[in-house]
């Protein structure tokens, strides 16, 4: 849904001008260094994009979904890197506590996430418990007036950056599946957390990612989200449907990137007397990836428009970040494709984000995550 389109508009093109002036020439340089400037973070802070999806009684913007994912298919224009540096303020950083949070807790941090003052992460994942994410063993244990949490979490977006986590962790000790997880508000200047060394990966450079480590990390009673119980796993899953659609957006925007950096190669780039593009073969790779692109934003505009009018879109939300995300692994190949030999060369941008849209399927869920979801839900909507 989109309240006012004039408004839309406006912020949607000075993000667009932004994304292609501004950080589009500093991606080889963040590759290289695996760090986004510090003056960087602070453009986007002015701009208001950690509060995106922040209500504006919390001081963000309070964008709707759809709304939230125009923005981000924008930033898909660009390393995947510059979005991280927001995206977890805007999606599973700040959502438990908007979706679930008490009042008291949507007041004293959200107004924090939304100005970028606070950089929120998500602490879900464990050396032993990924895609089983009701199978936490991070252990909360009541303590006079809080809980002390222990346990390690793995492959933590933003755990270096983080001033705080929301963290699941298990508050029932005598059961091991998802009804004994609760969710915590934890500070990361906490006594008892200790980040690990950010990890090397093969993409995505300058998005940090690395384990946290829980010791007797002390945690006040009010920081349980929602002030209940054995609803963290629920409140995760909320938050993840939600991501999976801005996931589903950024996809979308890194394919259209891809598409437009083959055209322009294949239109410069000469063989048999003529630009490649005026081959068949080159103009049936370009024109798959854009059929696949355009069907894949028609799907995910339509999930979010039902997410805003209420609608159950649990399937539809695992339907769109599965296709997306697949979507754009096969056209960032076609892309270094097209480019022949130069497709395999760091100067070129499509080799970078070869590599970069690799992760796009397995986090948020896999993509086989993403089909057991599906086929549950359609199963369960038969069954009522």
């Amino acid at each position: 849904m989109i309240r006012d389109a004039e408004m839309l508009d406006q912020f949607t093109d000075a993000v667009r001008r932004y994304v292609r002036e501004r950080l589009v020439p500093l991606e080889e340089q963040v590759s290289n260094e695996d760090q986004i400037p510090a003056e960087v973070v602070t453009e986007m802070k002015e701009m208001g994009l950690f509060g995106i999806s922040i209500a504006e009684e919390h001081s963000g913007l309070g964008f709707t979904l759809e709304e939230e994912v125009r923005i981000a298919m924008e930033f898909g224009h660009t390393a995947p890197a510059f979005r991280s540096v927001f995206g977890t303020n805007v999606g599973i950083g700040s959502q438990a506590i908007s979706i679930d949070g008490t009042p008291e807790q949507k007041a004293y941090w959200l107004p924090r996430f939304a100005s970028g003052e606070t950089i929120g992460s998500f602490a879900l994942t464990e050396p032993d418990v990924g895609s089983d994410a009701g199978a936490v063993k991070t252990a909360a244990r009541p303590t006079d007036g809080g809980y002390l949490i222990s346990g390690t979490k793995r492959y933590i977006t933003n755990a270096p950056l983080a001033d705080a986590f929301t963290v699941m962790a298990r508050t029932a000790s005598d059961t091991a599946d998802a009804s004994g997880v609760s969710a915590f508000i934890v500070d990361a200047k906490s006594d008892g957390i200790t980040i690990g060394k950010p990890e090397k990966k093969m993409g995505q450079q300058g998005t940090k990612v690395s384990d946290v480590i829980f010791s007797d990390c002390f945690v006040p009673t009010e920081n349980l989200i929602g002030g209940v119980e054995g609803m963290g796993f629920k409140t995760a899953m909320k938050v993840l449907d939600r991501g999976r659609i801005h996931i589903s957006a950024v996809c979308i925007g890194v394919a259209k990137r891809l598409i437009q950096e083959s055209l322009n190669y294949s239109s410069d780039r000469k063989q048999f007397g003529k630009p490649i593009i005026g081959h068949q073969l080159v103009q049936a790779l370009i024109s798959d990836s854009i059929t696949e692109s355009l069907a894949a934003e028609a799907l995910m505009l339509s999930v979010a428009r039902d997410y805003d009018d209420g609608k159950d879109i649990k399937l539809e939300a695992a339907a769109a970040k599965m296709f997306a995300s697949e979507m754009v692994g096969r056209v960032a190949d076609r892309a270094v494709q097209v480019h022949g030999g130069a497709g395999y060369i760091s100067e070129y941008a499509v080799e970078r984000f070869y590599r970069d849209v690799r992760l796009f399927r397995i986090y948020e869920g896999t993509t086989q995550i993403q089909q057991l979801v599906i086929a549950r839900e359609a199963m369960r909507r038969i069954a009522v």
